[in-house]
């Protein structure tokens, strides 16, 4: 079984659907700590003055310093961020090829109000991937796995044992931290991802490979795993 492991993100890059793509099993590995600067809440997209990051206002006093894991972190709901998100997303791309063909679904993302970060991120993930067609990877959270202990590798390998992995797929920058003995002796392969994907048609110049799937999707729609698998 082919099993990846990340943390959930919001409105994730094509290269975190491209390793969703190539899992049997995608596991959201929501019960690390969460970091404050990372993807968790926050991703950019394209806009007529460039480049802009869309932003989940969540409740930070403490999370950091606390260790307060992904699957615990609240949305902040003082400000009403869902429809400055989607009017931005709105405003920056009326005139794609396909945002018509998504409008509904993307307001509907933002017609929740989810208690919890994780709850939304995980789930609008799991549609986005649907709809690009990604139909064979299935889900689950490695806060529904009993008994983890240990720290990054050690800790890896025994969410990968619970559910039976024989082959692990890892982002490229985890090789600064991982320990590919243990990985042997587990009797699992690890392979780490290599992201060289080709252009497609983008608004505002120049090319942007590493904004939200949503760029791609508005404009490219039905052919868009076309330009995450090669």
């Amino acid at each position: 079984m082919i099993v990846t492991i990340l943390q959930p993100s919001y409105i994730p890059w094509r290269g975190y659907f491209h390793q969703i793509a190539r899992s049997d099993l995608f596991i959201f590995y929501d019960d690390v700590q969460y970091d404050k600067h990372g993807w968790r809440n926050r991703n950019r997209i394209k806009t007529p003055s460039g480049a802009r990051w869309l932003t989940i206002p969540v409740h930070s006093a403490g999370n950091v310093v606390q260790e307060i894991p992904i699957n615990q972190i609240q949305v902040d709901w003082r400000k009403n961020w869902p429809e400055s998100h989607f009017q931005l997303i709105a405003e920056s791309y009326k005139d794609a090829p396909f945002f018509k063909k998504y409008r509904d679904l993307i307001k509907c993302f933002y017609s929740e109000k989810p208690v919890l970060l994780a709850e939304f991120t995980i789930q609008t993930t799991i549609s986005l991937a649907r709809e690009l067609g990604i139909t064979h990877t299935a889900f689950m959270r490695s806060s529904a796995i009993p008994g983890l202990t240990g720290k990054k590798t050690d800790r890896l390998i025994q969410i990968l044992n619970h559910v039976h992995a024989t082959h692990y797929i890892s982002g490229p920058s985890a090789q600064s931290y991982i320990e590919e003995e243990k990985f042997s002796e587990a009797g699992i392969t690890i392979e780490y991802m290599t992201y060289n994907y080709r252009e497609y048609p983008q608004f505002y110049p120049p090319f942007d490979p590493q904004v939200s799937i949503l760029d791609l999707m508005f404009m490219t729609g039905d052919q868009a795993l076309s330009y995450i698998l090669p």
